[in-house]
């Protein structure tokens, strides 16, 4: 099943003014990166944000969250937030804030570079 497109619109549209902003194709959807760091993106119908591991347990109390798990085990820091969560752009923008919040107290990564084949 290919993501919620919509949902990606919606959150480009969250992220317009902000700097640093990064897409790329990840996890089955797309995520969204501030200066190379992970910061939200859409999995099928739901929304990740990455909080942090010292705010996980808060963010995990936050109605519509719940653990991020793709492989039977729970990735510490990252929640997913089921559709009702995020209905209304206020809301949609309050959780990717969070998300921003967290990624710019993080260092910038460099891109990584390619290698080339040998030929």
């Amino acid at each position: 099943m290919a993501c919620d497109e919509q949902l990606v619109v919606r959150i480009r549209d969250a992220l317009k003014n902000i700097s640093g902003v990064g897409e790329r194709r990840m996890f089955g959807g797309v995520c969204f990166t501030i200066n190379g760091n992970m910061t939200c993106g859409v999995a099928k119908d739901d929304l990740m944000v990455r909080f942090g591991p010292d705010n996980y347990d808060s963010a995990l109390k936050l109605p519509y969250a719940r653990p991020m798990d793709f492989t039977g085990r729970p990735m510490k820091g990252y929640v997913f937030v089921a559709s009702p969560g995020i209905a209304n752009e206020s809301s949609l923008k309050d959780w990717v804030g969070a998300g921003v919040a967290y990624a710019r107290t993080l260092p910038a990564k460099l891109p990584k570079r390619r290698r080339r084949k040998k030929e």
